[in-house]
């Protein structure tokens, strides 16, 4: 991987919302895909595994979707705990959100063996509702982009 990313905002989500398939730090069996600011934008790294195979050598849509999707509500994540006057490690517990929609476009195939990196720019709509443009690149190449709409997680998901 080019860089290891510290202060993840998924590090920093209660344990009982620590499950998704795609971002849950307590999911052993999931991608545990991590999101941490870059300046003004976020940005997720991944390397996608042998599984994670469309055809030999690129990389399964699924597996973008699932990167683009986790990042847009991490991001979101990260964007209204800021606004809260907080950064992970702050010790306050950061919101949690939801997927209200998601939209994934292709643009070239992506390579096995490459180091994943979705780049999100983030937009309040809504005190409770952000957008966020995601672009994912292989190294270098620009291989997807996507948009995501995220809401703060309902109090009826809570037990």
């Amino acid at each position: 991987m080019e860089k290891q990313l510290v202060n993840a905002i998924q590090d920093e989500y209660a344990e009982e919302f620590a499950w998704c398939y795609g971002c849950g730090r307590l999911n052993k069996e999931g991608h545990q895909f991590r999101t941490a600011w870059d300046g003004e934008e976020t940005v997720t790294l991944y390397e996608p595994k042998q599984a994670h195979t469309a055809i030999p050598g690129f990389v399964y849509g699924g597996l973008i979707a699932s990167l683009v999707d986790c990042h847009g509500t991490g991001s979101a994540s990260l964007a209204l705990h800021r606004k809260n006057g907080f950064e992970p490690e702050s010790g306050e517990e950061p919101p949690r959100f939801v997927t209200a929609s998601l939209h994934v476009d292709y643009l070239k195939p992506t390579p096995q063996g490459v180091v994943l990196k979705a780049v999100g720019t983030v937009e309040e709509i809504h005190p409770k509702k952000f957008k966020v443009a995601v672009k994912v690149y292989a190294g270098e190449t620009l291989c997807a982009t996507g948009e995501v709409a995220a809401v703060v997680m309902p109090a009826s998901f809570a037990k």
